[in-house]
């Protein structure tokens, strides 16, 4: 087993000195602004950005679509009810005529009736 190593300080600023080195390596190996490869994945991300948006715009307007389709059917189903409805309470005032016009005939059948037997 071998002896413990104790670190000096110039080993210390040694190993941290040659981090620094490697970082700086590693930010100088980053392509520049200007490199063509760089310029063709900013462009296919914009591209992919673009086509994005245009799918979410036409989702918005399908959506929007649906709403006003939806919102015209339920407006037609108001009216449709409202024109049952009115129908309804015409043939049920016309039913109540004429049953308020059976019974009167009927009325005025039976007191002819008794006055002609009264009269007879």
């Amino acid at each position: 087993m071998g002896a413990f190593k104790e670190d000096r300080f110039s080993d210390r600023l040694k190993s941290a000195g040659e981090a620094r080195k490697a970082m700086l390596a590693r930010f100088q190996e980053r392509p520049a602004a200007d490199d063509p490869a760089l310029a063709a994945r900013r462009a296919e991300r914009e591209a992919i950005s673009t086509a994005r948006a245009v799918r979410l715009a036409e989702r918005e307007a399908v959506r929007h679509a649906e709403v006003a389709r939806v919102e015209a059917e339920r407006v037609r189903l108001r009216e449709q009810a409202a024109a049952d409805q009115a129908r309804d309470a015409a043939e049920a005032q016309a039913r109540a005529a004429k049953l308020q016009a059976d019974q009167k005939a009927a009325r005025d059948a039976r007191y002819a009736a008794r006055k002609a037997r009264r009269g007879a």
